[in-house]
């Protein structure tokens, strides 16, 4: 009789169920673009294992953040909901609230082992989690900090993208196997200031990247863009960032190496800046050699991150695990690469707001599948715990997108066709002004406000690259009111008072 009701239900919850719940493993990077991905298009980085992931899986076109930057990215994957719902709203000193609805906890009452290693970053210990070691903060590359229960502190040899596969593996041996588990990985890589493992370095000294068709934007139309403080040229840092000239005895990142490791990692910047010196660069020719230096530090120290990620597949494959295990791999946000001119993330604009989102479910997810729907990061929370047969709860703002992974209900599924984004942070650390804005499949519209105070509109069909603001002009005053009408029925859908008060106020 058990079986005959699971076939029954099997329709109704979108995908083929199994009387055994799958085991999940949800791989969480941070500030790595969906560009810097082979499986993306990106025809020159090295991705063999995320793009594994999407041979054997899905790879999602439209995936979006709803607040780019780091904390309030991690808080709605926990929450399922925007940041003026959960409370975390920029990266600061605040407490993330364990006390409120957390998909973990959820996971736990229903039978799973739970656990979360690496960077959390949300200021507060994790809730929800039967075992968690994480970094303090944003953790360091080289001989990091964890913290584990009961909240000791112990710093460990090693290259970190290591040690958090290390640790994850380690947890699995040990785990209790009468259970289905869940894994959180975080990451570190790629935050800035992007320092690659010992063997990876050098590992793009060989390219010359084709610098990007806006790299040299002057943001005509954009003052928000035009005033942000994010730009290779003026914010990215050559000591710090570029290490060129850096104290290796006294710099916060250096004191960490043991004498091994820094004289390894010291003789390869040591060569990079002696070239430096001998070009004695100015003007576009600086900037640019900065642009190549920075993409040549980001790529290499995500060989390490794809690395590892094989390293984890490996062992699923290896311990019998892979068949019954979906694994997730996303980023916290998009970043930007050089497009116009930046770094970092914030921005509503499309290399900040799109972030990549891959999923493999061994016989039940179709391989290669590229779903084209928008799905937002308030719905990984409903559709972990929909894979796992739990019902999400009801102050959940996102919804399961598993229904699109199957072809017999996606086109059945009703699904968004716009999304809803709130950025709040300024005006420290790159002075990006707050906004929010919506965007179609078509169509993005954009209010900055706190001193910005002016709209922006994109013909993204005509303008992917998001350069040619078409706001008040002419023949565009029927799709901005649609737009602005769907932007305040957001608001008021996801209960934005915030957004809603500034936008009665708003500059027309």
């Amino acid at each position: 009789m058990k079986y005959l009701i699971l076939f029954f239900l099997a329709p109704l919850l979108g995908f083929s169920q199994t009387t055994e719940r799958p085991n999940i493993v949800f791989i969480f990077s941070d500030d790595h673009a969906y560009q810097a991905i082979g499986a993306y298009g990106n025809r020159i980085v090295k991705t063999p294992n995320i793009d594994r992931l999407a041979q054997e899986g899905a790879l999602f076109t439209n995936s979006f953040v709803t607040n780019s930057i780091c904390g309030p990215s991690r808080a709605t994957l926990l929450t399922g909901k925007y940041s003026h719902k959960n409370g975390y709203k920029r990266n600061d000193r605040t407490l993330f609230d364990t006390g409120q609805t957390l998909f973990p906890v959820e996971l736990q009452k229903n039978g799973y082992q739970t656990a979360w290693v690496g960077k959390m970053h949300l200021n507060s210990l994790p809730k929800g989690f039967d075992y968690w070691n994480i970094l303090p903060g944003q953790g360091h590359y080289y001989n990091p900090d964890f913290i584990s229960q009961p909240q000791d502190t112990t710093r460990y040899t090693g290259y970190v993208s290591d040690l958090i596969t290390q640790f994850s593996t380690e947890w699995l041996d040990k785990r209790d196997t009468s259970k289905p588990f869940f894994l959180i990985v975080g990451h570190k890589a790629v935050h800035r200031e992007w320092s690659p493992a010992l063997e990876d370095l050098g590992a793009y000294d060989d390219v010359d990247f084709p610098i990007p068709a806006n790299f040299y934007d002057e943001y005509a139309g954009r003052e928000s863009a035009r005033q942000q403080d994010m730009t290779i040229d003026k914010t990215m840092r050559l000591k710090e960032d570029l290490k060129v000239g850096p104290d290796y005895d006294k710099g916060w990142i250096y004191s960490r190496f043991t004498p091994e490791q820094k004289k390894v990692f010291k003789g390869y910047y040591d060569k990079i800046q002696e070239d430096f010196n001998q070009k004695n660069l100015s003007g576009k020719a600086l900037v640019e050699w900065k642009y190549q230096r920075y993409l040549k530090d980001y790529y290499a120290t995500a060989n390490g991150l794809d690395r590892n990620i094989g390293k984890l597949l490996d062992y699923l494959d290896k311990k019998g695990l892979a068949k019954n295990t979906v694994v997730i791999y996303a980023s916290d946000q998009g970043f930007y690469l050089g497009e116009h001119g930046w770094f970092d993330k914030r921005f509503i604009y499309e290399e900040s707001m799109k972030t990549p989102f891959l999923i493999r479910y061994p016989g039940v997810i179709k391989p290669g599948s590229r779903p084209q729907e928008m799905i937002l990061n308030i719905d990984w929370a409903p559709t972990v715990l929909d894979i796992a047969q739990v019902k999400a709860p009801a102050d959940m703002q996102g919804k399961s997108i598993f229904p699109l992974l199957n072809s017999r209900q996606t086109a059945k599924t009703p699904w968004r066709k716009n999304v809803y984004y709130h950025y709040y942070e300024f005006p420290q650390p790159h002075h990006v002004y707050p906004h929010f804005g919506i965007r179609t499949t078509r169509y993005k519209l954009a209010y900055f406000y706190g001193g910005a105070d002016s709209w922006e509109l994109f013909d993204l069909q005509k303008d992917p690259s998001e350069m040619t603001n078409l706001y008040g002009k002419k023949g565009t005053e029927k799709i901005t009111k649609q737009l602005k009408d769907s932007l305040k029925m957001l608001m008021q859908t996801y209960e934005d008072k915030e957004a809603m008060d500034v936008l009665a106020s708003a500059k027309q």
